[in-house]
């Protein structure tokens, strides 16, 4: 487990606070039933920007924290807890690529923007339903990009897309030559389908960039999968203390005792490597790409097997629609793909270690 200085702690539990009282679970639910066509309420995500989350990986100097992507992991994990559907996930690599990127002029004119959550900005990598950068087709040719990207993490109303080209990334503004449609999946969240047709285009940097980006969001994914499943543990925990069968809690039984002991050790393993991805990304550390997907490939596999005993310990009512269970589990199908599932990262890592 990580250690936390002072205002990492404080972050932490200022957002776990906020989670709690101004976007539990209820509040998602009202946002699905909605169909609000961005997938998140607007009035949350300018809180967000006044609270100063959104410049947490942002440099002091275009009016972020600076914090890192721990602190930031630490938010969007307290955030995951209640299923908030937000777009910090998506700004912070985003920011990221702009700040790490080779245009001044991008710094400048979007970095502030994204800090204070006035702008929502977002990566378009992948253009197909399987997580492989070695498949990217989009070019730029004379400033102007041409491709289709699938499954843009608030695609619908996202005004800044930092887009991977064959060459590496670019940065896309505003509307000219962009078509968003919009794709209907089973968390009720933001997937938009993105045709780029001539779009005006500004280089970023070259394909290390794009790893470097991509390794960056899988973490702060990994960070919110990690929140999902000690929720779902928890109420899983309380209810089968609570429920009494055959004139005794469940929790009395020891087949599910054991069940319970599994998924907890594969939390405690699961913050591990997710806290260590983290702090590898704020070290500089040159195995970061190990380190990420070693947290993916755990993440996922556990997020799948806590969500699934969650509605599976619950019984009849956990398959129903009224009960929380399968809100996490809907979540969990769609975030477990993202940016390469549990397959293609234990693959990766055996590729990086020369296997």
């Amino acid at each position: 487990m990580a250690v936390l200085n002072d205002e990492q702690t404080m972050l932490r539990d200022m957002a776990r606070e906020w989670a709690d009282n101004e976007s539990p679970v209820t509040a998602f639910r009202k946002l699905r039933n909605a169909a609000t066509p961005g997938g998140f309420d607007p009035a949350a995500w300018s809180e967000i920007g006044q609270m100063g989350w959104g410049g947490i990986v942002v440099p002091e100097e275009f009016g972020g924290s600076a914090f890192g992507y721990l602190s930031l992991g630490l938010v969007i994990e307290q955030l995951g807890r209640n299923l908030a559907a937000t777009p910090l996930a998506s700004t912070g690599p985003a920011a990221t690529a702009i700040a790490m990127g080779s245009s001044d002029a991008a710094k400048k004119d979007w970095l502030e923007k994204i800090a204070s959550g006035e702008v929502v900005a977002t990566l378009a990598i992948d253009e197909g339903p399987i997580h492989d950068l070695g498949k990217i087709a989009t070019k730029v040719e004379g400033g102007s990009l041409t491709g289709t990207k699938a499954f843009v993490a608030e695609g619908d109303t996202a005004q800044l897309f930092v887009v991977a080209a064959v060459d590496g990334l670019y940065l896309v503004a505003g509307e000219e030559g962009v078509t968003r449609s919009t794709r209907k999946m089973a968390d009720s969240r933001s997937h938009a389908q993105i045709a780029f047709a001539g779009a005006p285009a500004e280089r970023l940097g070259g394909p290390e960039l794009t790893r470097a980006v991509v390794d960056r969001a899988a973490a702060l994914l990994c960070a919110e999968m990690l929140g999902m499943a000690e929720q779902a543990f928890a109420v899983t925990n309380d209810y089968l203390k609570t429920r009494v069968q055959f004139g005794q809690p469940l929790s009395t039984f020891q087949a599910l005792q054991h069940r319970m002991a599994k998924m907890f050790t594969e939390l405690e393993l699961m913050r591990s490597v997710v806290e260590a991805a983290l702090e590898a990304i704020d070290a500089g550390r040159s195995d970061v790409d190990q380190a990420v997907s070693l947290a993916k490939a755990v993440g996922g596999e556990t997020l799948k097997l806590v969500s699934r005993e969650m509605v599976q310990l619950h019984g009849g009512i956990g398959m129903t629609d009224e009960h929380d269970a399968g809100l996490y589990m809907k979540r969990a199908a769609v975030v477990e793909p993202m940016w390469g599932n549990a397959a293609y990262h234990r693959e990766r890592f055996a590729q990086l270690n020369g296997y």
